[in-house]
């Protein structure tokens, strides 16, 4: 059975020593290294590729968590600000990632949603840019 690979546009790759941050017409993808702690000053980083990348274009975050690592719960917070993304989804094959998925949700006042494979990430991705208003960003 012959099939035809699906092309995934990528607009730049950047390692950022803690992280390595896909970012792609409408989603960024970040990989964050074996035990960091992600806070508040990180964050601003996502923010600055927000302001160059996806301006004002609805987007989503994935993490793709195969390191185990922590985040500051506040991050999730601020996080939440951003007018223009619009989901968030966390990726692992680690149960207690979904577990910890459940109480990062309390956090996050937008879509958060764990994934076992980047696969579904991608799908619920692009079912959430499908069924997006943009009255959703007030």
């Amino acid at each position: 059975v012959s099939r035809t690979p699906k092309v995934i546009s990528m607009l730049k790759k950047f390692d950022l020593g803690f992280t390595l941050a896909e970012v792609h017409d409408d989603y960024i993808q970040n990989t964050i290294e074996e035990g960091y702690h992600v806070t508040s000053e990180d964050n601003n980083i996502l923010i600055e590729f927000v302001k160059e990348y996806f301006k004002d274009k609805p987007f989503v975050y994935i993490a793709n968590r195969v390191n185990s690592y922590s985040v500051d719960p506040t991050v999730y917070l601020e996080t939440s600000k951003i007018k223009n993304l619009i989901g968030l989804a966390v990726v692992s094959s680690n149960s207690k990632q979904k577990r910890l998925t459940e109480f990062e949700k309390a956090f996050y006042k937008k879509d958060l949603k764990y994934f076992n494979t980047i696969e579904e990430a991608l799908t619920w991705k692009d079912s959430l840019l499908r069924n997006y208003k943009p009255k959703q960003l007030k």
